[in-house]
């Protein structure tokens, strides 16, 4: 004799999209793809990693949910710093002259890649 068993409830999903904390990984391992490539191929960050900054602000203000657009405009310069002091402490050891000439210089190559997303979203009125 089978017994039965209630039927269960369907899933639903309260809203669509990436909560914050969604944005935040997906950007986070999106960027350090693009910046590691460059970083083992280049030897240096540049368009690729910075094309990948813009993707990465677009792409999680597009698949996040309403309230996420200051967390996808903040976090990829954020990730981008981590990512890139993390990489180069693994490339080049742990000398402090030498990191400190390597992360400046990365991140002065990419500045204007990081700034255009955010001017971008403020002359749109999005970023409010």
């Amino acid at each position: 004799m089978a017994s039965e068993t209630a039927p269960r409830p369907p899933f639903h999903i309260s809203r669509k999209g990436l909560t914050k904390a969604g944005v935040v990984i997906l950007q986070t391992l999106f960027l350090s793809f693009f910046a590691l490539i460059e970083l083992i191929f280049r030897h240096g960050i540049g368009i690729f990693t910075g094309l990948a900054i813009c993707i990465a602000v677009f792409g999680g203000i597009r698949f996040g949910r309403y309230g996420t657009t200051y967390v996808s405009v903040v976090n990829p310069p954020l990730a981008f710093a981590g990512i890139v002091l993390m990489a180069i402490v693994l490339i080049d050891g742990l000398h402090p002259s030498r990191i400190g000439l390597d992360f400046v210089t990365s991140d002065l190559e990419s500045c204007n890649l990081l700034i255009l997303p955010t001017v971008n979203l403020s002359a749109m009125g999005n970023f409010s």
